[in-house]
């Protein structure tokens, strides 16, 4: 990606329309009608689990697949309910058929054997007794073809090995942590292990990483991966270097951390960064901070965030088999946006590369800013972020932590009574995990002290027209634009001017609540 002199904005061409099911799953979404060849009709479904009442006991095979059954027996009829809307391929959630927090022997019983699709070709539906304890992928096999659709799936998997395989566990197996794709007439198409595990004692990790991309005959080529692996390089990233993947299927089981890391903000970040279609499932938990699934293109999101309801949600949409992403507009827009003109200057006379954090304001910002202003450290995201309250109508603010440094352009038609900050973080985050961030983000605190910024909240009356924007080491940053009520929003303009990453946005739809450039450096991890 070349970033020097360029800047990218996002477009809304070419968008065909869909509809997210907002009632009952199995009674609203999209009409079924004819399609062209150039869209397909996608489904994801949010699936409140049937969960065992004590993960740690040990049970029988028995008794797991009644349990299994049970979470099945809703599967199906989510089949059912997308195939009446057209649906060509549907995703299921992370986690959704045996539940989680298993310890290694205790998940024994609800694992499946499972062969290598690469060896063998396989319709469990059709042949169900050429391999015993497969009773899931059987079930499995047999929703896709009668539903005439792709599915994604994921379980509980075993594989036997052998005492001279040195990576072969003691017991004498690996377990593994698997999302499976079955085609429409129920073939086995492929399977992918989950590489990066969150704190998943039941599971090991593959030896090597699963790069799996799986063909259709509606929209090509796909991707495939789980969860927390949208994090790291291996497998999301290296697998999209292939540029035939325009569609990422994404089984998740998301605990909800805001005000960076909600389920649908990285799932719709990804998206527009890698200009690709991303279908989401996540698991439906409210209790636990568990909802959030979508189907995200580059320009569009259709997505469902429900705190409050108990039951799943099935999502349907018809998206475009070449997702309309990113175009480069050169710098058409310093023409008619005076907003842009004033970051063009800023950014050609910005006087602060080598300068000290403190030093949060521009010689040349406009009057209204306070030069009294004061940094100050808050907790967001287990990190120790570095702010600069955002007072006034209008401004030009600065911060900075060890290379990075955030800038932020803005204007308020009017200013609420809530406290916002821009913080930065350039550092290795060690909490729940171990990774390199860099990140800008202009957020609105939980309260009006300095120490509740970082805080979650999900309501917001402050309205912003601003640009966000920093000299980030990575060209892996990930956008992300929440207002008041979990409502994504989409950028005005994107992407790179004068070795700076920049985010810009006016008309929002509500009360801003996160506008930050998520950035990962993956070499440092």
């Amino acid at each position: 990606m070349s970033r020097a002199g360029r800047q990218l904005a996002l477009l809304l061409c070419g968008w065909c329309m869909a509809a997210a099911v907002p009632g009952d799953p199995a009674e609203e979404g999209c009409p079924a009608k004819p399609r062209e060849a150039a869209h397909y009709v996608a489904a994801v479904y949010e699936h409140r689990s049937f969960l065992s009442p004590d993960p740690l006991a040990l049970t029988s095979r028995k008794q797991a697949l009644e349990l299994m059954h049970q979470n099945l027996d809703v599967y199906e009829q989510q089949v059912t309910a997308a195939a009446r809307k057209g649906a060509q391929i549907i995703v299921f959630p992370e986690d959704g058929i045996h539940g989680f927090n298993f310890t290694r022997t205790s998940i024994y019983p609800f694992l499946d054997f499972m062969p290598s699709p690469h060896l063998v070709r396989w319709n469990p539906c059709l042949e169900p007794h050429r391999f015993n304890d497969t009773e899931v992928l059987q079930r499995l096999s047999c929703m896709a073809m009668k539903g005439e659709m792709f599915l994604v799936a994921n379980l509980g998997t075993k594989q036997p090995c052998h005492s001279s395989d040195p990576g072969c566990p003691s017991d004498g197996r690996y377990q593994f942590n698997t999302n499976v794709v079955f085609s429409s007439n129920g073939t086995l198409v492929d399977r992918y292990r989950k590489h990066n595990l969150y704190f998943e004692a039941a599971f090991d990790t593959p030896l090597e990483v699963d790069h799996i991309i799986f063909d259709t005959p509606f929209a090509g080529k796909f991707g495939i991966f789980t969860c927390f692996d949208i994090l790291f390089f291996d497998p999301a990233v290296r697998l999209l270097r292939d540029s035939d993947v325009k569609h990422v299927v994404y089984p998740t089981a998301w605990m909800n951390q805001l005000p960076l890391l909600a389920a649908i903000q990285i799932q719709r970040g990804f998206a527009i960064t890698f200009g690709i279609n991303f279908l989401a499932a996540n698991i439906h938990h409210p209790s636990l901070g568990m909802t959030g699934s979508g189907i995200h293109t580059p320009l569009k999101s259709f997505w469902h965030h429900n705190m409050e309801s108990p039951e799943g949600h099935l999502i349907i949409a018809e998206v475009a088999r070449n997702p309309p992403g990113l175009v480069s507009m050169g710098n058409a827009t310093e023409k008619t946006d005076p907003s842009h003109r004033k970051f063009l200057e800023l950014l050609a006379g910005d006087p602060y590369s080598e300068k000290d954090a403190q030093d949060v304001h521009c010689d040349g910002a406009p009057k209204s800013t306070t030069n009294a202003s004061p940094t100050f450290n808050s907790e967001m995201m287990y990190d120790n972020f570095t702010l600069v309250p955002v007072w006034g109508r209008e401004g030009h603010l600065r911060v900075c932590a060890n290379s990075l440094c955030c800038h932020l352009l803005y204007q308020r038609p009017i200013v609420s009574q809530e406290l916002y900050a821009l913080g930065v973080f350039d550092g290795l985050h060690t909490v729940h995990g171990t990774y390199y961030v860099q990140v800008c983000a202009l957020v609105k605190c939980g309260g009006l002290g300095f120490d509740t910024c970082g805080q979650e909240i999900t309501e917001a009356t402050g309205m912003f027209e601003f640009h966000l924007w920093g000299n980030f080491s990575t060209s892996y940053i990930f956008p992300m634009l929440l207002t008041s009520g979990m409502t994504l929003e989409t950028p005005d303009q994107l992407g790179w001017e004068s070795d700076h990453y920049f985010l810009k946005k006016k008309g929002l739809s509500s009360g801003l609540v996160t506008a930050a450039l998520y950035g990962r450096l993956y070499e440092k991890d």
